[in-house]
């Protein structure tokens, strides 16, 4: 558990992110136009934890190859761990919100999709502190409205991958024709 002092406040809460992954990608694609982009994790998860003790960070990716880059990046810097998800992350997610409620202060929910508007009811009746953190243009506002805090995912936390190089062919390297004297 992390604590910090603030003008005389001594904070010590645990948190869970659980990151809808393939929900804020989208956003990120849509908001930046270039499916290249992706989030940033070591400028966000400090921001949305603020000095509190991460407890869990779960990222549910329906489908799709999951990237072994990201899942050894997020075990190794935040012991984090990437759970492939049948079709849609909404139900897998929404069940390890309720599971960890009891074990933590604070769940931030990474999606904008109105469909955890009920989760974050429910874990608020359990006395969790919820809050949201997506792109704000694609985000729900039935869902902002009713979640404890809103971050803002802006351009600050994502960048952008440029053009994926084929390593099977290289090009190349042309003989040099002039003569050094």
């Amino acid at each position: 558990m992390a604590s910090t002092q603030k003008e005389g406040v001594l904070i010590s809460q645990s948190v869970a992110i659980l990151i809808d992954g393939n929900n804020i990608e989208r956003s990120i694609h849509t908001e930046t136009g270039d499916e290249n982009s992706m989030l940033n994790f070591d400028t966000l998860i400090p921001k949305l934890l603020d000095n509190r003790g991460l407890s869990r960070l779960i990222y549910f990716r329906e489908g799709k190859q999951i990237s072994q880059k990201l899942q050894e990046r997020l075990h190794e810097f935040y012991h984090g761990s990437v759970r492939p998800c049948h079709k849609s992350a909404d139900i897998p997610l929404s069940i390890k919100a309720t599971q960890v409620a009891s074990k933590v202060d604070t769940i931030i929910i990474m999606s904008g999709d109105s469909d955890y508007i009920e989760l974050v009811r429910h874990l608020k009746g359990e006395g969790v502190r919820v809050e949201i953190a997506a792109v704000q243009s694609t985000t729900s506002k039935l869902l902002t409205d009713e979640a404890d805090y809103f971050h803002a995912l802006t351009k600050e936390y994502w960048f952008t991958l440029g053009p994926k190089r084929n390593k099977r062919k290289s090009p190349k390297k042309k003989k040099s024709t002039s003569k050094s004297h």
